[in-house]
């Protein structure tokens, strides 16, 4: 007499089998992963400020500013959005980057922010074939969105320098230093934040070059005024 197993004794090994061979197939298959968004530091302007306003008449006799590109320290040279949790650790964003490396975003805002100043003749870009009186040189120090016990907030360093492009003196130097609470607690609040964070950055700094050409004019026009007597 034939002993024959019960049928859901051959369906087990068969069921084992088929769930096996949807486990490989799924171990094999690529994860999706979500593209990538694409943020613009010129997306969000500081209160107060009118992207239309007009600058006054510019004074006779004033400079015309060389702006050299900017450029980042180590760590902030790359279009990765930087985030910390603990001191001294950078992290990346995922799924979120600049457009470009913020050095390069940030030197037509320099430009936009000097002429609102209407402080100088002109306002131009190396490289270029344009000859200048002063140059201004930029370095972002940091550009990052930290959190920790309470809201995230962004935090943007830049430093300045001012040099007369006729002696290669240093005319003044600063470092600007500025932190703001980002409303959401994601890349996109950051990068809101980081937004406003410089534009108000640039606005002192493009006050710091006005008040430093001031004082450049002045002491040009007095050797000048006394040689005609």
């Amino acid at each position: 007499m034939k002993y024959r197993l019960p049928i859901h004794c051959w369906r087990l090994p068969a069921v084992g089998l088929l769930l096996a061979t949807l486990c490989a197939c799924s171990t094999l298959r690529p994860a999706v992963t979500p593209p990538p968004s694409f943020y613009s530091l010129d997306a969000a302007i500081a209160p107060g400020t009118s992207v239309n306003a007009k600058p006054a008449t510019v004074a006779l006799g004033a400079p015309t500013l060389i702006i050299n590109p900017p450029h980042a320290a180590a760590g902030f040279d790359s279009q990765r959005i930087i985030y910390v949790r603990e001191a001294q650790k950078l992290e990346y964003f995922a799924h979120s980057e600049w457009v470009d490396p913020p050095a390069r975003m940030l030197a037509p805002l320099i430009v936009a922010a000097a002429v609102k100043t209407a402080a100088f003749n002109a306002v131009v870009t190396t490289p270029g074939a344009a000859a200048g009186d002063l140059r201004l040189d930029t370095e972002i120090v940091r550009l990052l969105q930290r959190f920790g016990s309470g809201p995230s907030e962004v935090r943007f360093t830049l430093r300045a320098t001012l040099v007369d492009e006729r002696t290669r003196r240093v005319l003044a130097a600063r470092e600007f230093d500025m932190t703001l609470a980002a409303e959401s607690e994601d890349p996109y609040g950051g990068v809101v934040a980081a937004s406003r964070v410089v534009q108000e950055v640039l606005a002192q700094l493009a006050l710091f070059c006005a008040d430093a050409a001031l004082t450049w004019r002045t002491a040009t026009e007095k050797p000048a005024a006394a040689s005609r007597r």
